[in-house]
């Protein structure tokens, strides 16, 4: 199974969103609560080329974006074979 990340804030309903679709096809991921953690921010923005912006979601270490991103790939039929990596 695919190693994914999450970067997440406990304020954010599109951090959400991605959790529940992971947690729909019983994808374990790491989640990242950057929320008041400057240390995590730092990473997250670090590791998304710039981008402050949560849900960043990260797949096998590719960064796929946020939650628009990953669930178009979802309704395009290429994500379940990220995740089967």
């Amino acid at each position: 199974m695919a190693k994914v990340e999450i970067y997440t804030a406990d304020y954010c309903p599109y951090c959400k969103h991605a959790k529940a679709l992971f947690d729909g096809k019983g994808v374990a991921y790491e989640e990242i609560d950057v929320s008041g953690d400057d240390d995590a921010r730092i990473a997250l923005v670090k590791k998304a080329g710039g981008l402050r912006t949560v849900p960043q979601i990260f797949i096998n270490d590719e960064h796929i974006g946020g939650f628009d991103a990953v669930s178009a790939l979802d309704k395009a039929g290429k994500l379940d074979p990220k995740l089967a990596d």
